[in-house]
């Protein structure tokens, strides 16, 4: 049965949310929810897995289509939509017509409880038409493997600087005995799935539909399951990948490796390998998209003078200049001294807080200097507010 998450509800935006905005949701969720940040935590690690799946579809414009015409997304659904036959005849959409009656009475109740509404006569009807045929037709075909989604946990620097690492995982791969096809041998027998008779049954005692058996096309005879991957196609393998993770990644950020998913079927193309990123967080910095923020104390000298003092980057070291009179929370901004972009060669910026640190008065000569000071400066801010 296919799943009746309501991806939009999980990632918290509306249905016609923008790219930006699921990606912006996504990032957010998965810094909450990520397991390296709840160790332990069966309840996050669930809800992690629920929203990269969620992100997985919705991040998806091909897999978003199909996902908002049937409520659920499989890539059977996805070939079905690809592949439907145009030809004579009327060619009716049953599951936008009965969506649309189910919802019809909706009203107001929002674009999240369609998908809860409208399922019943869905499920109805993908029993009676899609469960079969869908299911005759994708596997009479090649068909893609499923990508394959790991987490990774980065330090801020290895985040910024980018790196390349072995990454060990677990996939399914080609069935070297049968090349994928789930058959092995020369001799044919008959085919256990629909008896010989080439014919499978879909439907209710009241409707029921013939249509070709998918596992011998039809010709009631077919070749013997491969002993080595039981007529899977593929066997599981573990399996260590080089993957280079680019400077600039994010907490959220996915890293494509294309063909090291699992193995497709029939001769079908293998599905990807996606890294989605985790970055711990860092002592001194801040990151807010590709700009980095940051506080560095100052003295009560510097601030009332001015100077030119040495503060920290992720790329070093940058000198900043402190204009006299500068007070306590004024920010400073070292343009493209942020991280590196994931979309181009150019850099954010790094914004400098600066916060006025008073000196400690150790001795007598110190205090004496002090109420110099305030004699000579009878500057009182708090007659500006009317304090006094």
């Amino acid at each position: 049965m296919a799943n009746r998450e309501d991806y939009y509800s999980l990632l918290g935006v509306k249905r016609g949310a923008s790219q930006d905005e699921i990606r912006k949701a996504y990032r957010r969720l998965a810094r909450k929810h990520h397991p390296d940040v709840n160790p332990g935590d069966k309840s996050a690690e669930e809800k992690f897995k629920k929203i990269s799946e969620a992100n997985d579809i919705l991040s998806d414009p091909k897999k978003r289509e199909v996902y908002d015409q049937f409520g659920s997304y499989s890539d059977a659904m996805r070939d079905a939509a690809s592949q439907r036959p145009a030809g004579p005849g009327v060619d009716f959409d049953w599951s936008s017509i009965f969506a649309g009656g189910a919802n019809a009475g909706a009203g107001a109740a929002g674009a999240s409880s369609s998908s809860s509404s409208g399922g019943g006569f869905r499920d109805i009807f993908s029993e009676l038409f899609g469960g079969g045929r869908g299911a005759a037709r994708e596997s009479l075909g090649p068909q893609r493997g499923q990508d394959l989604e790991v987490p990774l946990s980065l330090s801020f620097e290895e985040a910024i600087t980018g790196l390349t690492r072995g990454i060990t995982i677990e996939r399914r791969e080609t069935c070297s005995t049968c090349n994928g096809t789930g058959q092995t041998g020369s001799a044919t027998i008959t085919c256990p799935t629909c008896k010989g008779t080439g014919k499978m049954s879909s439907g209710s005692s009241f409707l029921r539909f013939d249509e070709t058996c998918p596992d011998c096309r039809g010709s009631g005879k077919r070749m013997p399951t491969c002993p080595t991957c039981h007529g899977e196609g593929s066997v599981p393998v573990r399996e260590t990948v080089r993957v280079r993770i680019p400077a600039g990644v994010d907490t959220g950020s996915r890293v494509r490796v294309p063909g090291k998913g699992n193995a497709g079927r029939r001769g079908g193309p293998p599905g990807d390998l996606f890294i989605v990123t985790n970055v711990a967080p860092h002592r001194l910095f801040t990151r807010k998209g590709d700009n980095i923020y940051c506080t560095i104390p100052i003295l009560v000298t510097e601030a009332a003078l001015g100077a030119k003092i040495q503060v920290p980057t992720v790329n070093g070291k940058a000198q900043l200049r402190i204009p006299p009179g500068t007070q306590s929370g004024q920010v400073f901004r070292l343009k493209e001294k942020g991280a590196p972009s994931l979309r181009g060669k150019a850099h954010g910026d790094q914004y400098v807080e600066v916060k006025v640190v008073l000196p400690k008065v150790i001795d007598e000569d110190s205090k004496e200097l002090l109420r110099q000071f305030a004699k000579r400066n009878t500057e009182n801010p708090r007659e500006e507010l009317g304090l006094e």
